[in-house]
């Protein structure tokens, strides 16, 4: 029976529901974690927007908004308390950092920042910590996500991390 409604299909986020591309032996280890593999990429592939000593800042590749960046250290460590005192600093200052690219580039309202810490908490990489930072405007909160969950995102995400990391400040 039609129901009068028009689908948006977004086929490619069936590989993040289903959890096809999850690595064999999950990602306890850094050999299957994409964070741990992402600096080792070209940045086209692996979204990087910015490298520092201890974190770097990523795009996340199943954003919740356009320009959701995840600032992650480059240690395999789970857990926020495991860091040391350079990686906690430098993990806040990329935070600011993204922050004031994301306001620049597309004068976001607002964000959400945060950490979920272990599986039970929401993480879908518990393994390797990241702190994400997500934008948001007004009004974004639309009927697609709520009625016809679904998100439009507006810009290709290898555009987005250009224009991100065109914008970082060197």
């Amino acid at each position: 029976m039609a129901d009068g409604l028009d689908r948006l299909w977004t086929p490619h986020r069936m590989t993040y529901i289903s959890g096809g591309d999850r690595p064999e032996g999950g990602y306890e280890e850094p050999a299957g974690c994409p964070f741990c593999l992402a600096p080792g990429l070209p940045p086209e592939r692996s979204l990087v927007v910015a490298r520092g000593e201890h974190v770097f800042a990523v795009l996340n590749l199943y954003p919740y908004n356009p320009g959701h960046l995840l600032v992650c250290p480059y240690r395999h460590v789970a857990d926020y308390t495991a860091l040391d005192q350079a990686e906690t600093v430098e993990l806040a200052a990329f935070t600011q950092t993204a922050m004031r690219v994301v306001r620049q580039v597309s004068s976001a309202h607002g964000f959400n920042l945060g950490m979920n810490q272990g599986g039970v908490a929401g993480a879908g990489i518990a393994a390797h910590l990241h702190q994400h930072v997500v934008p948001r405007w007004g009004g974004d909160i639309n009927f697609m996500p709520v009625i016809g969950r679904t998100k439009v995102l507006p810009q290709l995400l290898s555009d987005t991390r250009e224009l991100l990391a065109r914008a970082w400040p060197s």
